[in-house]
């Protein structure tokens, strides 16, 4: 009876966090292929998505594939919270190389996803990622050390030259 339960525990137990990241790169390899099949029938039917231009069904998730033509991607940064058995939240970052309807899309992003448990599968219901961006003040040190450096900055006399 012990190994009855046991058994039953070993079956319903949460997913680990390997096998969540191996189901997020099925998803990620499955749409940078472009096997809208095999994509489909992995993303619930409910599924939503939400990106910097707009709120995603699934369908939509589906025809965007056509946008993309994905080189690579590579995940990092891994971590999968199990909100309840049923439920895994994960986050990571994603590296591509891609373009997106012949402009360039790559960088890193920072993404999210939510699986839910239906019927003993494994399914995303949600998605989002972010591309990551340098902070403005970075960029605008940057130029004004560029510009102290080269002697480019007008200076108070240089602008003044003439003025009483």
């Amino acid at each position: 009876m012990t190994a009855f339960f046991a058994t039953i525990a070993i079956s319903i137990a949460a997913p680990d966090k390997g096998a969540m990241m191996t189901k997020e790169k099925a998803a990620w390899q499955s749409f940078k292929d472009k096997k809208t099949d095999e994509f489909t029938k992995l993303l619930s039917p409910d599924f939503m998505a939400v990106y910097a231009d707009g709120i995603q069904t699934k369908q939509q998730e589906i025809d965007s594939m056509k946008k993309w033509d994905m080189k690579s991607f590579a995940l990092s940064d891994y971590k999968l919270v199990m909100t309840d058995a049923d439920t895994a939240l994960v986050t990571y970052q994603v590296k591509v190389e891609a373009t997106v309807e012949g402009k360039d899309a790559s960088g890193t992003y920072n993404a999210g996803s939510i699986w839910q448990m239906k019927n003993g599968e494994w399914h995303p219901i949600f998605h989002t990622n972010t591309k990551e961006e340098k902070p403005a003040g970075q960029f605008f040190f940057k130029c004004l050390r560029y510009l102290l450096d080269t002697n480019s900055i007008p200076t108070r006399q240089s602008s003044a030259a003439g003025a009483p």
